[in-house]
């Protein structure tokens, strides 16, 4: 058993939340060394094990275990199996929840008082809890109701508005983008909430929503429009505020360019061997260079185009401007740098005892209380013995029971 130094190894997390917010959440305070208890139902578990391909393949290189986007996730739980629709099943959940300092859900709103698993409900067999809704719209408000799913979300929350080429269809992200933000909402939330407890002995009720979240993470694009009153413009790669700052191809692919103050602006002109452009009044100023922005950059782009992509790397970097190759995500785990940070990592899999599996690492590095990787994403139900019978005292008697009557 790998040892658990990680800060939060004595916090205890009842998670009923499935798809991609709640578990992304949950997945990091599990990295952070709580113990999370990811409650699936029976026969089926979390939707997401079943989103692929592509699959892990059994012995046989059948696609018949979990989804690469359920190990995405679930990284650090364990898994047990409770029928919330069984009057025994919610006591279950209501015993687990008062062992627990942290409780997780993302059903729709009112869901959790269908099974008696609301907030005021367990604040009356565990005052400490601290309780976090994950839903589409809130709590509260005009949409509450309705359901929210992270490409509606994406669209109605803006970030489309903004993402894609200047003259194109709106784009949504490349992955599931509202779900994840709103999953490092979440898990930001309830280390507060833990603070506050720490200094007060008191639990509390978080709500907290993709659409919410979605509206805070368009940071300075919705205060440029909250400062001046226009409506933000889809620049494709470009950026509202900095200019060059984009891709730009080359003779053999593209790379990412990112010049941030004049200073860097003189030495990409010096590389590419066109200083009058750093005098010229049009672009000097970065200021000026947003302004001209439609003439300066067919100049970039029709230089750049006749060497490789490593030519102008190499120059650029030697001059200290801000550049890097657009890498396939096949590249950026044989990136150096990626490898010497453990960005990927290896990990047992329940169902290949002898064998380990590729995962994505955590990024944060602590100096006394490193990340732990205790657990790899759990085979559906694998510690369902497990925990009942180690936080609730459960025989083997009883447990038996309870899967006989289809309760676990």
């Amino acid at each position: 058993m790998i040892e658990n130094t990680s800060p939060l190894k004595d916090i205890s997390v009842l998670d009923v939340s499935r798809i991609l917010a709640g578990p992304s959440c949950t997945q990091l305070l599990g990295d952070y060394g709580a113990d999370i208890i990811k409650v699936e139902r029976p026969l089926n578990g979390d939707d997401t094990r079943y989103w692929g391909p592509p699959f892990l393949k059994d012995e046989a290189g059948n696609d018949s275990l979990e989804s690469s986007y359920y190990l995405s996730a679930n990284r650090n739980k364990r898994s047990i199996t409770i029928n919330m629709a069984e009057t025994d099943g919610q006591q279950l959940i209501l015993e687990l929840a008062k062992e627990s300092d942290i409780f997780i859900e993302n059903f729709k709103v009112g869901g959790s008082k269908k099974f008696g698993l609301d907030y005021e409900s367990l604040k009356k067999a565990n005052p400490k809890l601290i309780y976090c809704s994950i839903s589409g719209f809130g709590q509260t408000g005009p949409y509450a109701n309705l359901p929210g799913y992270d490409f509606m979300i994406q669209a109605m929350g803006g970030i489309m508005s903004l993402t894609g080429p200047e003259d194109g269809d709106p784009y949504k992200v490349g992955v599931g983008i509202a779900d994840v933000m709103c999953g490092m909402y979440a898990c930001t939330a309830i280390l507060a909430a833990l603070q506050h407890r720490e200094q007060t002995g008191e639990g509390q009720y978080i709500d907290i929503s993709l659409f919410d979240t979605q509206v805070a993470w368009l940071v300075n694009s919705a205060q440029n429009y909250l400062t001046s009153g226009r409506e933000p413009a889809r620049y494709g790669n470009g950026h509202p505020n900095i200019v060059p700052y984009e891709v730009f191809p080359t003779s053999d692919g593209y790379f990412a360019l990112a010049v941030g103050n004049d200073a860097q602006f003189k030495a990409l002109c010096d590389v590419i061997k066109r200083p009058e452009l750093a005098e010229d009044s049009d672009y000097q100023k970065n200021s000026s260079r947003i302004v001209n922005r439609k003439k300066l950059i067919p100049i970039l782009r029709k230089t750049f185009i006749f060497e490789v992509t490593n030519y102008w790397l190499k120059l650029l970097k030697q001059q200290g401007v801000p550049c890097g190759p657009v890498n396939t995500v096949e590249q950026v785990f044989e990136d150096p740098q990626v490898i010497h940070r453990g960005m990927k990592l290896k990990m047992p899999h329940p169902h290949f005892p002898d064998e380990e599996i590729d995962l994505i690492g955590n990024p944060v590095k602590f100096s006394r209380t490193p990340v732990s990787y205790r657990h790899s994403p759990p085979a559906l139900g694998q510690h369902t013995n497990q925990v009942l019978s180690e936080l609730l005292q459960k025989t083997e008697s009883e447990i038996s029971n309870y899967r006989h009557n289809g309760i676990i």
